[in-house]
């Protein structure tokens, strides 16, 4: 389908659903790893006090004159097990947050870029993906070679704020030498995790350029050619279920239209159950009376409900009803075999409101 035309035409709402049903979306990893290491060091920046102060009471409390002495006594079973319980609840209590926040900023991730979406068609197995001359053309493909060097410009950027921030501040490593240890150690992380910050900063604007070129490479790769648009269209109108929906569609734009002129009739001629035909006329824009709507049996209820609510005279004429349905279509003006009946309820109702004597 489409040969080998050129694809110059958006893809259309079909191919999109399709190609998401596929896994296909467009996504940028960047985005992901930017976003997750802007959360872990910026909380680690945030919690890391804390951090150590728990470490510090786990080395304390496992570590300490009485703890030795005891373990030098000896151990029974229950004991270590409960010691080595202890020590993997403080473990895991300590870098919960952080394996939260990563869990939490990874999901954000995703549904920031692609929504929620579930599919099982990415975990099939395809033979294709085993064949080891297609592998080849894979690794040395022009996206390959596209993503090799974004890759290297990432690491290039991110190295070269690591490196001048090292540079300037190496002085300052300098003076914690005689310092207090646990101040130090203390200052050394914070300017650490601030040095981390800078690059997740350059990474962000790398990410951004990353969203962008998925962006368009999404497009790009999604985009149809003309024959295939008229394809799809073609498909899509042969489609029962489609033309139902467009068919009811149709009805009920035409019905709210015809609701809509029935206050501007002169008059509406009823069956007087089955069928109902608002009039209007108008000497200055038709020549004859004219049809504004028409409907049977749940539409005609309605047409006279309409009337009724808006003062229009309703009147009762079972020929003229049926003739007037069966000949006539909205907009259309009344054959001229009806001239007389309709002009003699006209007259009636223009009698009735005074309009003529």
């Amino acid at each position: 389908m489409g040969g080998g035309a050129e694809k110059t035409e958006k893809a259309t709402a079909k191919k999109r659903r399709d190609a998401r049903r596929k896994g296909q979306v467009r996504r940028s990893t960047d985005v992901n790893t930017a976003i997750c290491a802007v959360i872990m060091f910026g909380l680690l920046f945030a919690i890391w006090p804390w951090l150590v102060d728990q470490m510090t009471s786990v080395f304390k409390e496992h570590f300490s004159v009485q703890s030795i002495t005891m373990v030098s006594r000896g151990l029974n079973e229950n004991e270590v097990s409960a010691l080595a319980l202890r020590l993997m609840l403080t473990f895991f209590g300590t870098i919960a947050p952080l394996l939260g926040a990563s869990l939490i900023a990874g999901v954000a991730a995703n549904v920031l870029q692609i929504g929620f979406m579930f599919t099982t068609e990415t975990l099939k197995i395809k033979l294709s993906k085993l064949n080891p001359i297609s592998g080849l053309k894979q690794m040395f493909s022009p996206r390959k070679l596209v993503d090799l060097v974004k890759n290297i410009l990432k690491i290039f950027a991110v190295g070269l704020v690591a490196y001048n921030d090292y540079m300037s501040l190496r002085e300052k490593f300098a003076r914690y030498v005689g310092s207090d240890v646990y101040t130090s150690f203390i200052d050394i992380m914070r300017t650490a995790f601030l040095m981390a910050l800078k690059m997740c900063i350059v990474m962000i604007f790398i990410a951004v350029a990353d969203f962008l070129y998925q962006w368009w490479k999404y497009e790009k790769d999604l985009r149809m050619t003309k024959q295939e648009v008229k394809d799809e269209f073609k498909m899509m109108e042969g489609d029962p279920k489609i033309k139902g929906k467009i068919r009811q569609k149709q009805l009920q734009m035409s019905a709210m239209r015809m609701m809509s002129q029935v206050p501007e009739a002169d008059v509406v001629i009823t069956n007087p159950t089955h069928f109902a035909v608002a009039l209007a006329y108008k000497e200055e824009e038709h020549s004859a009376p004219t049809v504004l709507a028409k409907g049977q049996d749940y539409i005609a209820h309605k047409i006279r409900d309409v009337a009724i609510e808006n003062g229009i005279q309703v009147v009762e004429n079972a020929p003229l009803a049926q003739s007037l349905f069966a000949t006539c279509e909205v907009d259309d003006e009344i054959p001229e075999e009806l001239f007389q009946a309709v002009a003699d309820v006209l007259v009636f109702v223009y009698r009735q409101k005074g309009k003529i004597r």
